[in-house]
């Protein structure tokens, strides 16, 4: 999966001459909480939802609401905008952008093509790849396994449970700190009677430390292991 699959393709924009107080309107206004800053079709620099607070004045102030105003109408976002913009083209794989958004501390990359901004990505649309991945939306059951670092122990598994004719909705892998030669891998199989999977797996010498069962109402529930 790409950035260009999820990126938000409508993306608003202003031009750095906007006062703050018209940022913070149509921030509201579109729903959003960045704002590229966009002068002659490039980019020249992002404004957040964080800046224009930092920029507007404490509530200790003894400023009166019409010296606040005067005084946001004046200032531009070309006085509060980050210039050196981290952006991504939409050909990066869709974990290269969360990894940068992570690394850097932030909650959304402008998408660049050239030197247009095409998109947006935010933190939003990595937790949405992240519930699709998992196969959360899916139901089912979701297995947990400690498994050793090693050929053919996925494919173990996965035989398991192709015996029982149990489609596989989802699978993800992950490691502990301090266990290197193990990886944790989260299977999430269609049924919701997983027992007799979970008893060959143990059967087969196979670690399986969480099994959670997809809810049927409010909550789902853990099948003691």
């Amino acid at each position: 999966m790409l950035v260009r699959d999820r990126m938000s393709r409508d993306v608003v924009t202003i031009p750095s001459s906007v006062t703050i107080l018209e940022a913070q309107k149509i921030m509201r206004e579109s729903r959003v909480r960045r704002l590229p800053v966009v002068d002659h079709g490039e980019l020249v620099g992002i404004v957040t939802y964080n800046d224009l607070l930092e920029a507007s004045p404490s509530k200790a102030t003894t400023l009166s609401r019409f010296e606040l105003t005067y005084l946001l109408s004046k200032m531009t976002v070309a006085e509060i905008m980050t210039r050196n913009v981290i952006t991504v083209p939409p050909d990066v794989p869709i974990e290269e952008a969360a990894l940068i958004m992570q690394r850097h501390r932030i909650g959304g990359l402008p998408v660049v093509e050239g030197e247009k901004v095409v998109g947006i990505i935010t933190e939003s649309d990595i937790f949405e790849v992240f519930v699709e991945t998992l196969g959360i939306k899916e139901g089912g059951t979701r297995i947990t396994l400690e498994l050793p670092q090693k050929p053919g122990a996925l494919h173990e598994v996965t035989g398991v449970i192709k015996e029982y004719g149990i489609n596989i909705l989802s699978l993800a892998t992950f490691y502990e700190e301090g266990k290197p030669e193990y990886r944790y891998v989260v299977v999430r199989v269609n049924t919701v009677t997983p027992q007799e999977i979970v008893a060959k797996l143990r059967e087969k010498g196979i670690t399986v430390t969480h099994v959670w069962i997809a809810p049927l109402g409010e909550r789902g529930h853990v099948l003691p292991v």
